[in-house]
């Protein structure tokens, strides 16, 4: 199993549920998580949808493995389905984190409305580290959130934040004790219920419009140049090292 799909008093939880690869993510899992938020989109019954992981780790990021053999290409690969079904949402999504939240594991934190962490948790963006770029808008996002200097180390030095950094930077909205964090996920899913669902997605909408065009235009751009740098040399050293288990050589690079 690598996704879990389950409906209940109007929450649609999405569970990524492949704890012996530290809930690495592949293809056909994006796949699935898009196809899950879509049918939630469309599920009446549905008041909010809340995405978590395992109790020791939200997710690892992209399988490293299977990212290389099946790379995104185009604007239509499973990960773009997925943030596009998760970015355009109409209703409201929540987020839990346990553990580590690393690289897609942040960046969708963005584009959720509500998120909640351990206070073990521990976030990181290592794109420039493996010779790419920062996705999903995460290049001006981070700096709307946090400013521009704290978004520099996190993107460019590819430190790593902690749930109280996290907190700071606003990328979440709360911290709590590990055994705590899911079900007080629920329980601010659950509060959808009791409010008018049309007056929710609209202030949703309204909330997004002002600068929705600025990140669509920003996440195509930064597609671009992730794909070009997927077949650059330094992806290739940086991703052959991840492989060997050695830091990488950038020295012959300019």
């Amino acid at each position: 199993m690598t996704i879990r799909t389950e409906t209940a008093d109007g929450v649609a939880r999405i569970e990524i549920a492949r704890p012996e690869k530290k809930n690495a993510i592949t293809v056909a899992m994006y796949q699935q998580m898009a196809d899950a938020i879509a049918a939630a989109h469309d599920d009446r019954s549905v008041r909010a949808i809340l995405i978590h992981g395992q109790p020791d780790i939200f997710t690892a990021g992209n399988d490293l493995e299977d990212f290389m053999k099946n790379p995104p290409a185009g604007l239509d690969a499973p990960v773009f389905q997925f943030m596009q079904a998760l970015g355009y949402c109409e209703k409201p999504v929540v987020v839990a984190v346990n553990g580590a939240a690393v690289g897609i594991g942040t960046t969708m934190l963005m584009h959720s409305d509500l998120v909640y962490c351990a206070d073990n948790a521990m976030f990181s963006m290592p794109f420039v580290s493996l010779g790419l770029c920062a996705e999903f808008a995460s290049s001006v996002l981070v700096s709307m959130n946090a400013g521009y200097h704290k978004a520099v180390e996190k993107l460019l030095l590819a430190d790593p934040i902690s749930a109280e950094e996290a907190l700071e930077m606003k990328i979440v909205n709360r911290i709590l004790p590990p055994n705590e964090v899911l079900d007080y996920a629920v329980r601010q899913a659950e509060r959808f219920n009791k409010l008018p669902p049309a007056s929710v997605r609209e202030t949703k909408r309204l909330m997004k419009a002002s600068w929705r065009p600025m990140v669509e235009k920003i996440i195509v751009e930064e597609a671009k140049s992730f794909s070009a740098m997927l077949r650059q040399p330094e992806a290739k050293e940086a991703f052959t090292a991840f492989y060997e288990r050695r830091a990488p050589d950038f020295s012959k690079f300019s």
